[in-house]
């Protein structure tokens, strides 16, 4: 009987541990070692090459599992184990949103994920930009490492965008890959594109002349838009701050027949608050009302080839100025206001021609209509651009060839005086690429671009790029090549400026020329128990010559630009840091430390507006019983020179260390919406602070009281006591103060 008992026990014990679980795990690409197991157990596996594992021998019980693979998401679920029955658990593997495995485009013109590329791009999603949302692509580039949205003018609001201290002309902005926001739009197109609409934005770091031509020298920005196919049937994103700004997003999917599928994003802001915190009689953010209209089309064809268009519309009307003024002041002299009206056409393709070879045919063509008064001063401008390029792609053994021919045709015209007949300008280029892969852990890129320009004549642009994986964990990439810029100076920055100051060019602009050398590292490290962390770090150097400068110290009412007598320097190193811990917290860190100078007759100086330093971050943490997520977001900025009037300009010769900094919480607890809020502006920073005044003689804007003497010099008077004149170009960051936000997002899939 006693034997018979302990027969019984043993048997009843092994029942109580027979559970198991088992499935599969699924993953869009190649994982490593993926790693399950039950936590705080001695329970855990590997799953085998086709994604399969088990557990064994399992009590009953509550759990917590959790799957753990280098570059994607840790998975981590409770389950319950009953006795007696097996349980059969699959899971989906996710990329990391700050992850390395991304697919990118934009430094090849080839689909390769992000580590195979040999030159470094950096991927934001649309994850990214909700951690601070923002009215306008232009905003939402703020917390980006390396990247600064920077403000040109005090009155009208208008900027560009800086990469690594580079001004906003030699930075490059695509959609879909084609260059259809480059020249006025630089300075006024980068408003009402769809955040909703975005599927990423890669950035690529250097010039990318050898494959986009003009314009690449600095960097360049190149927008993804969704895929018709896989974007949600409808998404709305609405929000509003305490300064009343409202921003409406809205994409809408339709399929109007069976091998069409059409994509309508729509974009309104407005924002009609005059608002005067710093007490200087002038508005301290430009008010507008925008609409855009961007429509896509995906259209099924044989062999699955690609076939996609879309268009996009955009009016703007938005002024800046004297808080009393109305449109009946328009371009008068009685009340001073910078009144903008904006009315722009883009359409963009892809068409892959019926051939057995990879050909594809691209095409973009955009109209830009300027209509402006800066005060007295009436800026009329209006823009052409068309772009064509075919592409052939072939790869012959280690060999992955890219060849194209592309053709570019700019219409320029306005009412000023610089611009004495409209001016139309064809570039003309072709260009190769070879990718030779000599193994899977080294492959060398060799490309380059001839142009011919009708107005300035040839142009080579070369480059090498080399990619060295030592092993899963770490890579190596080398990167160089030249860059050039076809001056347009007009509609980059003179409607910008034209309000205050006269524009004087000393002797023919040459286009500027850059030659740039970066090493790029990457690290991962996976610490095993679902903490990871990606280091990237960059190496840069980049000399122009033919650099083009702008002198604001000469003559306070002029700005005069020339071809430096020398050369420019822009060198510095970038690191990023991402880190996601099993907690669900997670970092993204980033800083650079730049040395931009320009070397002329020997002399080495800083050009106005360029920081030595500066540094992002983004912190998120969910708080999963309470279906909330927290993001912390920021920058800082170290001083940067700024451009003064004269030696009596009481104005602070460079601007301060700043940081903006944001705070946001989102509620996930409903089904397909997401509710958020937040403060942004932590720190109340504004430019007006440590500084007398930000626009100089705002009681005087058409100069009706300034005195010159016989040279030209403005005197020094009693009611005009620092000697200066009316001026808006003493801006280096947004004259917002802290401010409250709350929206909703909702997305039907």
């Amino acid at each position: 009987m006693k034997y018979l008992f302990l027969i019984m026990l043993f048997f009843s014990v092994k029942a109580s541990y027979s559970q198991t679980i088992s499935g599969k795990v699924n993953r869009d690409n190649d994982a490593q070692r993926i790693k399950i197991a039950l936590l705080n157990s001695e329970f855990k596996t590997e799953a085998d090459s086709l994604g399969n594992y088990k557990l064994e021998n399992i009590p009953g019980g509550d759990y917590k599992i959790q799957v753990i693979s280098t570059g994607f998401k840790t998975i981590s679920q409770k389950i319950s184990i009953v006795e007696n029955e097996n349980l059969n658990l699959d899971f989906e593997l996710k990329d990391n949103e700050n992850e390395l495995n991304e697919v990118v485009v934009s430094g090849t013109l080839k689909a390769v994920k992000r580590l195979e590329s040999a030159v470094p791009v950096e991927v934001y999603s649309p994850v990214f930009f909700k951690k601070n949302p923002t009215a306008s692509i232009y905003d939402a580039l703020q917390n980006i490492n390396g990247v600064r949205p920077q403000l040109n003018c005090g009155v009208c609001n208008t900027g560009d965008i800086h990469i690594n201290g580079l001004e906003g002309p030699y930075t490059l902005v695509l959609i879909d890959g084609m260059p259809i926001v480059s020249s006025l739009s630089t300075v006024y197109g980068l408003s009402g594109i769809p955040n909703s609409l975005v599927e990423r934005i890669e950035i690529v770091k250097g010039p990318a002349s050898s494959l986009y031509g003009s314009e690449a020298v600095g960097g360049l920005i190149n927008i993804i838009t969704k895929n018709p196919l896989n974007a949600p049937m409808f998404s709305a994103d609405v929000f509003t701050t305490s300064y009343l700004e409202t921003n409406v997003d809205l994409g809408m999917k339709f399929n109007p027949s069976k091998k069409a599928t059409t994509l309508l994003g729509v974009n309104y802001f407005d924002y009609n608050q005059i608002i005067d915190k710093d007490h200087d009689g002038f508005t301290d953010v430009t008010l507008s009302k925008r609409v855009s209209i961007f429509n896509k089309w995906s259209f099924q064809r044989n062999n699955n080839r690609l076939f996609t268009i879309a268009a996009r519309g955009m009016y703007e009307d938005r002024w800046g100025g004297d808080v009393r003024w109305e449109k009946k002041f328009r371009g008068g002299d009685e009340i001073y206001g910078e009144s903008i009206y904006t009315k722009r056409g883009e359409l963009i393709g892809s068409y892959q021609l019926p051939f057995e070879e990879k050909v594809i045919l691209s095409f973009s063509g955009n109209v830009h209509y300027q209509d402006s008064r800066y005060g007295t001063t009436s800026y009329i401008a209006n823009q052409k651009i068309g772009f064509l390029q075919l592409t052939w792609d072939k790869k012959i053994g280690r060999n992955d060839l890219l060849a194209g021919i592309a053709n570019r045709y700019s219409y320029y015209d306005d009412n000023t005086t610089a611009t004495k007949e409209a001016e139309s300008t064809w570039l003309p280029g072709i260009f190769v690429q070879d990718e030779i892969r000599f193994s899977p852990k080294s492959q060398v890129l060799l490309g380059m671009r001839y142009d011919y320009n009708s107005i300035h004549g040839s142009i080579f642009t070369p480059r090498v790029a080399y990619r060295l994986k030592a092993n899963e964990n770490t890579i190596f990439r080398l990167n160089a090549g030249t860059g050039f810029r076809v001056v347009n100076l007009f509609t980059e920055d003179h409607a910008a400026l034209t309000g205050s100051r006269d524009v004087v060019i000393k002797s023919d602009l040459k286009p500027e020329q850059s030659f740039n050398v970066n090493l790029n590292y990457i690290q991962k490290i996976n610490f095993g128990n679902g903490t990871f962390m990606g280091i990237e770090t960059t190496v840069f150097y980049t000399r122009f010559s033919n650099k083009i400068i702008s002198d604001y110290e000469t003559d306070p009412n002029k700005i005069i630009y020339d071809n430096i007598n020398g050369y420019a320097l822009s060198q510095g190193i970038s690191t990023n840091v991402d880190l996601n811990l099993p907690s669900g917290l997670k970092f993204i860190v980033g800083a650079t430390v730049l040395d931009n100078k320009n070397v002329e007759n020997g002399i080495s100086e800083t050009p106005f507006l360029t920081e030595k330093f500066t540094a992002t971050w983004s912190i998120s943490y969910k708080i999963e019983p309470l279906k909330l997520l927290l993001d912390y977001t920021g920058n800082v900025y170290s001083p940067m020179k700024l451009p003064l009037l004269s030696e009596t300009d009481p104005r602070s010769p460079k601007s301060p260390w700043y940081s903006i900094q944001n705070i946001q919480f989102t509620y996930l607890g409903w089904k397909g919406f997401e509710l958020y809020g937040g403060v942004k502006n932590l720190l109340n920073f504004t430019p007006k602070q440590n500084n007398p005044f930000l626009i100089s003689r705002t009681n005087d804007p058409f100069d009706k009281n300034v005195q010159y003497d016989s040279a030209g010099k403005v005197l020094v008077t009693s009611n005009n006591p620092y000697g200066l004149t009316f001026d808006t170009t003493y801006v280096y960051g947004q004259n917002q103060t802290i401010r409250g936000f709350l929206g909703l997002r909702y997305n039907l899939k």
